[in-house]
């Protein structure tokens, strides 16, 4: 089960980091390009549609590496049940968060479908990023399953 997460979870890595990778080239092409005063059209929209791809695709697979950054000094002059413990809470609370998060997404991501509601200048559909990120959000609930299931086996850290 482990090794099936973690392939999920890198499998939306990839499309964060294709998305980072566009967000980098349509950044510097248009700096470069409003230079000689053509600018590319639309390119607030795009960069703020692919940071949050990129934002939201990566969550998952940075959470399964532990990627985040921890403030455990205190828990760590704790026993070793009281660590389990507080990690055991903080992921159930993480569990309780963003499975909140991902329902209201597809909730959001099914509206703005409804709505047609696209972006200003390029016409862009919201749903497909919002239905993306809530999708990611489920995925980083199975995630924090995943660490909860460690600190039972005593495997976590």
């Amino acid at each position: 089960m482990i090794n099936k997460v973690e392939g999920i979870s890198k499998f939306l890595n990839v499309f964060a980091g294709v998305a980072i990778t566009f967000l980098m080239l349509l950044t510097v092409t248009d700096v470069v390009l409003r230079y000689f005063r053509m600018p590319i059209i639309g390119t607030y929209e795009l960069v703020a549609f692919s940071g949050a791809i990129v934002i939201g695709f990566a969550v998952p697979i940075t959470t399964f590496h532990k990627g985040h950054m921890l403030v455990d000094f205190f828990i760590l002059k704790f026993p070793k049940g009281i660590r389990n413990t507080v990690n055991i809470i903080t992921r159930l609370l993480g569990i309780g968060l963003f499975s909140m998060l991902g329902w209201n997404l597809i909730k959001l991501g099914m509206d703005l479908y409804r709505s047609g509601e696209v972006s200003l200048t390029l016409q862009l559909p919201f749903y497909p990023v919002a239905f993306g990120i809530g999708v990611c959000f489920f995925v980083q609930c199975i995630v924090l399953i995943v660490h909860i299931l460690q600190v039972i086996g005593n495997t976590y850290e």
